[in-house]
């Protein structure tokens, strides 16, 4: 049979879809984010005491892989600022911050954040 659209057909090449599948998928892997980079804003100390906190209490944290501990006390994340309260001099406090060696950097990061976020408080991250 001459006329019968099967037998006339040749043979599909696969060559041009993989191309194209090749191509939207480096499309689609240039176009999206898969992470948001953010910054955290930290600012070197001179060694030199600021006349403002010279009688201010000093306030120990540690960050280790459990959390934080306020002068000793585990606190949550949300919970810092009022861990931090009870230590305030005139409405200001010095927050020393220690960063034990199995602490993540994501731990790191957020802690920093909460701290920056404290009014009134300067603190500092201990080697």
């Amino acid at each position: 049979m001459p006329g019968n659209p099967r037998t006339s057909r040749g043979r599909l090449s696969l060559t041009s879809l993989i191309d194209v599948i090749f191509l939207l998928l480096l499309f689609f892997m240039l176009s999206s984010t898969f992470s948001k980079f953010g910054e955290v804003e930290l600012t070197v100390s001179g060694g030199a005491a600021s006349p403002d906190f010279d009688d201010t209490p000093v306030v120990f944290a540690r960050l280790d892989a459990d959390g934080v501990l306020i002068n000793g006390h585990r606190s949550a994340l949300a919970d810092i600022a009022a861990a931090v309260d009870p230590f305030r001099r005139d409405g200001h406090a010095r927050l020393l911050l220690s960063v034990s060696q199995n602490a993540d950097a994501q731990g790191f990061v957020e802690v920093v954040q909460v701290l920056s976020a404290l009014p009134n408080t300067r603190f500092a991250v201990l080697e």
